[in-house]
Parts: structure tokens; sequence; C-alpha cells
């Protein structure tokens, strides 16, 4: 049976009640976490600004255990506080190493970052000091091991843990970004699972206060996005560049664009050119192609509403983001671990000793550290 105007306009009336009724709870939840990232950033630039030269002592205070892992300016040891007892990775930077490479600066920022974030989904610098030969930076040790491993165990995730581990780092992102930070080296190496199932984001080392563009080439080359490769200058838009790419990796287990020879790689992503698998389900797709989007104009996380296209998206629907940044979810996957010393989650590496100099290398360069 045909309805009548009257019908017609009470339900036409109904609709925009309820429209209404949603906007005004989506503008509340806005504006409550709103104020929470508005706090969350006048504290980060209160430590930013404040810069406090880090001691000349602090080996001392920790026993060493274990290396945790390597890199191109130094180590990550396992370490415990003698006083309080705590277990932190330790990671340890040869002065010569920076200066030989120009990263001077670079590593500078990168512990104001540290200090400076504070949000429950990155880690955090909990001690910093210096010596005649290298640089120490402690965070809180996060035995459940990298994303990156448990990924390659599992070989994939399934949708609900992918969406779980989604939901924080959009979390996080959208953070740094209220700070006006972009992150600019999102991958699974990058991210540490805690005890308790929860994410840590890692490695500050690329991350930088950008307000308008930058043209630095940094990042992962099958992370990175088009307008880093050609040279266009670039903003926060690449960092959801990479959280497409970063869904894609956790629900497919490989990248959307690979190849043994990275100038292939950059040819794929200059042409976006990847086929999602057809276990992906629909709703998935759709926000990774809304994520992988060359044109920037159309790149979700760089629209109008910002990070909103994103969290309002159909294949969030069933997640409750207050409840994930307040940790209140229970985790669909907790790592194995035996106590709080345990490194099983991490790869074995050959050990080796610290040799300390018997005069202060660098000092200028080092002063403001």
């Amino acid at each position: 049976m045909a309805m009548t105007e009257t019908q017609n306009a009470h339900r036409d009336e109904s609709k925009e009640i309820i429209k209404s009724t949603n906007a005004v709870t989506r503008s509340r939840q806005r504006t409550g976490y709103g104020e929470i990232l508005e706090k969350l950033r006048r504290d980060f630039y209160e430590r930013w600004e404040k810069n406090a030269p880090s001691s000349a002592e602090g080996l001392k205070d920790f026993d060493r255990f274990k290396t945790l892992g390597t890199g191109s300016f130094g180590r990550v040891f396992l370490v415990q506080h003698k006083q309080n007892k705590n277990y932190y990775a330790m990671k340890v930077i040869d002065k010569i190493r920076i200066v030989k490479l120009k990263q001077v600066e670079h590593t500078l920022y990168e512990k104001k970052i540290l200090e400076s974030a504070r949000f429950p989904f990155l880690i955090s610098l909990e001690f910093c000091f210096k010596d005649n030969s290298y640089i120490y930076l402690l965070m809180p040790f996060v035995n459940g091991g990298e994303m990156f491993t448990h990924l390659r165990r599992a070989r994939k995730f399934d949708e609900s843990l992918a969406k779980f581990y989604a939901a924080q780092v959009l979390l996080a992102l959208e953070f740094l970004h209220y700070c006006d930070v972009i992150y600019r080296d999102l991958k699974p190496e990058n991210i540490l699972i805690d005890i308790k199932g929860y994410l840590k984001i890692a490695d500050m080392g690329f991350c930088k206060i950008v307000k308008g563009r930058t043209w630095t080439l940094c990042g992962t080359p099958e992370y990175i996005a088009p307008e880093i490769i050609l040279s266009k200058g670039y903003g926060k838009a690449i960092d959801w560049w990479s959280y497409g790419v970063l869904l894609f990796e956790m629900s497919a287990g490989y990248p959307p664009f690979t190849s043994s020879d990275p100038m292939k790689v950059y040819e794929k992503i200059i042409a976006c050119k990847y086929k999602c698998p057809a276990f992906f389900t629909l709703e998935l797709s759709d926000l990774i192609r809304n994520l992988l989007q060359n044109d920037l104009t159309r790149r979700y996380g760089n629209l109008r509403n910002g990070t909103a296209d994103i969290k309002g998206h159909r294949w969030f629907h069933h997640i409750n983001f207050e409840g994930i940044f307040n940790r209140q979810i229970d985790p669909p996957f907790k790592p194995k671990i035996k106590s709080a010393a345990d490194t099983s989650n991490f790869d074995d590496f050959p050990e080796s000793e610290l040799k300390i100099s018997k005069t202060n290398l660098f000092e200028d360069q080092f002063e403001k550290f």
C-alpha cells in the first residue's frame, strides 16, 4: 500500500531526528576525546620545551643481560635497574658512528621525541645518559616481541586481531599528527606487543615535527608513499598510506607492493598496482583502497574529516575506540611470556662488550644530549 504524504512526512521527520541524534553523539565523542588529545598535546610541548641535557653517568645503575637487537648505530640490550629491579631495553648508540654519518641532530631529535611523547601505544623514554663513547636511551622492556615475528609465525592475522591492532596504530598516529609529528617508518618490525597483548610503536628515529611539508627521503621501500618517491614534498598523509600497507600486510601476510628489486617496488607504488587476496572482506578491501590513494585529495586520513573517515568506516563498525584507548578490551592474542625478563620472543645475537674511551669524544656535539 502506498504511503500517504502525512506518513511520508513523519518518516522523513523521524530520519532527521535519528540523524541529528547520531550527529550529536558523534560530536560529543569527538569533543570528549578531542579534549584528551588537546591535553596530551600540551603535555607533549611542555616536555619538548624543557630539553634538559642528560646525565654523564648512569650505566653503573644497571645490570646488562642480553642483546635484543643490532643496528647501524649500535645495539639494544636487556638491562635491569639495580634499585627498582625493573627491566628496560637500553639502546646504545656509538658517538663515532653518529658523527661519521652526520646524524647528530637526528639523534638529538629522537631523544626529544621519545621523552616528549606519552601515549598508551607509543614507547617512552625512562632514562637517558651518556659517557665518553656512547649515548644511552632506556625504554620499558616490551617482552612480547615484534609484531613482525608473530606475523611470520602466524603467516597472517585473522581479521579480528588485525582490526584490534589497526585501531591502536590509528589512535597512535592520530595523537602524533595532533602534535604535528610525522612518524615516517610504520612497519611490523617497529611495533612491539606487550605482556597483555597491546601494542607499543617503537623506534622514533624518523619522527619529525612538520607543520607544512618536508622533503627528506626516508622509510622502508615497501611502505614508502608515492609522493616521497616522486620528491614532491610531503606531510602527514604519508603515514596514512603506510597505514594502508600495514593493514594489507597484517591481513595477507605480505605487503601489497613487493619485488626483489627496490626500483620495481617503487614503480608499483607510483602506479598503485596491487591486488587484494580473495579472502579479504569487502569492507577491508574498501578501506585499503581509500588509504592507498595516489591522489591526496582522496586519501583517507587526509580529507576534511581527518581520522573520522577511518574510524567511521564500516570495517571498524564494532570497534570501541574509547575502550581500546583505555586498554579495557580483552586482546584476541597474548604472547607467551614466562617472566619479566623472558627474551624468547626476540632473536639471538652475538654478544659484544662496550669499549668506552678514556677521553670524552665529541663533547661539544653531544653537549645538548
